[in-house]
């Protein structure tokens, strides 16, 4: 392929950002009229992923804008970032029952850092609790300037169910696009970014990339950073093969010799051997993750993740960060995508403390029984903040126990009577709560304790008793190897464990 410095037009590329379950993937499913919706877990959006729609503009023109979902939960911080960085124009939905939340403000930050230009989409506008005035209301108190409000910033009506404003946002995206004029190199080699990645126990590696600039044919090769494959085939958003694919299209080839990560450059090669030698000088030294600074003093708790896809361990490593304990540490001894199996159980070395986590995944048949053999527990979920929120019970579970005292009653030490070895008998006062036969007590002199004790005779007018309450005077006998002074503090305590 010949290398040009001509630029031409290309199309957008538009990510879609906002609070969870204020209706991102029901205005991409509307616009792309395919059911993706339903094949979410909870209708929450969980990975990232690229779709291209075509939209005819003012003049009846086709016009093909790409669109990154984006996931909306707090889980999935970093892909949101890593999604407004890659975009040219992003949509921030807001719904018009609820206003701004908290995952609309990170979102609008996200935006902000990547200098991007945004519309703000209010969804939900068929709804009996809509309010659309409210609504602008919460955006101004929160700083976001729109359109007839004091600002530039433009915002649209919308229901991603009825479609109801939908086109007429759209529209907006291509006047931007227009005013922005985006372009790019057609003629060069093709380079994009890494979008998803996914391991596949039947076809293999497989990597999403959207191709920022240049065009990317069958047979070339692509490479990012540890990673390369020849492209045997190129799979648009709708799996359809293609022979060629070219600027802001989103891709997908299959048979990469490593997963890629999310975000990573990717560039093509005419050989094979061009995009091996790239791969391999653009490695990236393993960092070991761990969700809390290890302490000798603390327990562990070894974590093995399991994922779907790449941008999904992100999420799971976020929502572990989150979980925080004084006594015991998460350590993170292995992250990959695919299904649960044989070799994650290895990993764990024999030891039961492991625990097994999978988002979004299978567990390979045996597997299960392997795991119950060697005593490790294996978890699923399809909801990320519900694994988060398993993980936090088990901790609670699995966190060492601690002998706290708890002190019962005080008292105040009047005469010494006798001393035979390190049995003392003694006079004191009870000064608070109470004393009992058989307590243990700290020894305090001056505030400062000195040693311990045990209660092995008590009396209370010359009558041997179970015990003393506060304001009374006792005799006791005493043993400790610390020789007690009139003056001292006994504190008579109890262990709890907590």
């Amino acid at each position: 392929m010949t290398t040009s410095h001509e630029k031409s037009s290309r199309p957008p590329v538009l990510v879609v950002l906002g609070h969870v379950d204020h209706g991102k993937s029901s205005l991409l499913d509307y616009v792309r009229k395919s059911n993706i919706v339903a094949g979410e877990a909870g209708g929450i959006t969980q990975h990232t992923a690229a779709y291209e729609v075509v939209h005819k503009d003012s003049s009846k023109k086709d016009q093909k804008i790409t669109f990154i979902d984006t996931p909306g939960h707090e889980a999935f911080g970093a892909q949101r970032k890593r999604g407004a960085a890659l975009a040219d124009i992003a949509v921030l939905v807001v719904s018009a029952e609820d206003g701004v939340k908290a995952q609309t403000k990170d979102a609008l930050s996200a935006i902000i850092a990547s200098n991007i230009p945004y519309i703000v989409a209010i969804n939900k506008i068929d709804l009996p609790a809509a309010n659309v005035e409210r609504t602008l209301g919460t955006l101004l108190e929160n700083e976001i300037y729109v359109e007839g409000r004091g600002g530039t910033v433009p915002f649209v009506p919308i229901s991603a169910k009825t479609g109801e404003g939908v086109p007429e946002l759209l529209d907006m995206v291509l006047l931007l696009a227009e005013v922005n004029q985006y372009t790019g190199e057609a003629k060069k080699l093709a380079e994009g970014i890494i979008v998803e990645s996914h391991r596949d126990p039947k076809r293999g590696i497989s990597a999403t990339f959207i191709i920022r600039e240049g065009t990317l044919d069958v047979g070339m090769a692509v490479a990012s950073s540890g990673a390369y494959a020849p492209v045997r085939s190129i799979l648009d958003h709708t799996g359809v093969q293609l022979k060629t694919a070219t600027m802001c299209a989103p891709v997908t080839v299959v048979g990469w010799s490593a997963l890629p990560s999310v975000g990573e450059i990717v560039v093509s090669f005419e050989k094979k051997k061009d995009a091996e030698s790239y791969a391999d000088e653009h490695r990236i030294s393993p960092v070991a993750q761990t969700a809390a600074s290890e302490d000798a003093d603390m327990a562990i708790l070894p974590i093995i993740i399991k994922a779907d896809v790449m941008g999904s361990l992100d999420a799971l490593r976020h929502e572990i960060n989150k979980i925080k304990d004084d006594r015991l540490t998460i350590k993170i001894i292995s992250a990959d995508v695919g299904a649960i199996g044989e070799n994650d159980i290895k990993r764990a070395g024999g030891d039961a403390r492991t625990v097994i986590l999978g988002f979004n995944t299978s567990i390979e048949d045996s597997t299960r029984e392997q795991a119950e053999r060697a005593g490790i527990e294996i978890h699923t979920e399809t909801i990320i903040y519900k694994l988060g929120e398993w993980l936090t019970e088990l901790m609670q579970t699995r966190r060492p126990k601690q002998m706290e005292e708890v002190v019962h009653g005080k008292a105040k030490l009047l005469r010494i009577f006798s001393k035979l070895r390190t049995k003392q008998v003694i006079g004191a006062r009870v000064d608070d709560g109470a004393i009992g036969l058989g307590d243990t007590v700290t020894i305090l002199r001056r505030g400062e304790p000195i040693g311990h004790g045990k209660i092995i005779e008590l009396q209370k007018n010359r009558n041997n008793v179970k015990e003393v309450e506060q304001g009374s005077e006792f005799g006791a006998k005493i043993d400790s190897s610390v020789e007690v002074a009139v003056g001292d503090e006994l504190s008579a305590f109890t262990h709890i464990e907590q």
